[in-house]
């Protein structure tokens, strides 16, 4: 399971996305015909693309094709063997459901029959900026944003007013802050790191940077 964060818009209307992104188990999973060696494969009863292991030669032909990114390797060298989530299928033997539903401290997550999902949070199928699921059909259901609402009365302009003067109480010999409204409300294109959605970082290190929690 990974969890991105990217940043888009400037002030006053600054946009912070969190997606969870674990394999979706695709309805056409076509990172099962990409692989060279036959290692992956979709099983029956739950739907969920395993990988077999003795099979996997690490060729990352799954991850070029997985619009997700949803194969994972432990490092960067040729010949790591692929792993991903599988649906904790170990547990839904056993009647339990998958650990990450039950470990999200916010209740974000929920299992169970993709029909049943539809009814009850309807079939929005891709959010903003997520790839097309046209070709893989990815077994999953989001739940639509709340729409936004001003619970606290504020005033923009005036707020960036304090903020240029660095507050009411700030020495009148500190320099200001900022020269124009529109270099805070306006932010060029690479101004903030993690501005897009990047599903498929090509490193690991690049993985940690689009992951890490550090907000």
């Amino acid at each position: 399971m990974r969890v991105y964060q990217w940043e888009k818009d400037a002030f006053p209307n600054v946009r912070l996305h969190l997606l969870a992104i674990p394999c979706y188990h695709c309805e056409n999973p076509v990172c099962v015909s990409a692989c060279p060696n036959g290692a992956l494969y979709k099983e029956e009863k739950y739907g969920a693309v395993l990988v077999d292991k003795e099979k996997c030669k690490g060729a990352r032909k799954c991850w070029l094709a997985c619009p997700y990114g949803a194969p994972q390797y432990a490092d960067d060298k040729p010949g790591t063997i692929m792993s991903k989530c599988t649906m904790c299928i170990d547990r839904l033997e056993q009647g339990l459901k998958p650990i990450c539903v039950l470990s999200c401290s916010l209740r974000a997550l929920e299992f169970g029959p993709l029909g049943e999902l539809k009814k009850k949070y309807g079939n929005l199928r891709q959010v903003e900026d997520m790839p097309s699921g046209e070709i893989t059909k990815p077994a999953v259901v989001f739940k639509p944003n709340d729409e936004k609402k001003q619970i606290v009365p504020w005033d923009a302009d005036e707020a960036l007013d304090l903020w240029k003067r660095r507050g009411p109480y700030a020495p009148k010999s500190l320099p200001i802050v900022f020269q124009r409204k529109i270099d805070i409300t306006e932010m060029s294109e690479n101004f903030v790191g993690r501005n897009r959605l990047v599903l498929k970082p090509k490193t690991r290190q690049e993985l940690m940077y689009y992951t890490t929690d550090d907000e």
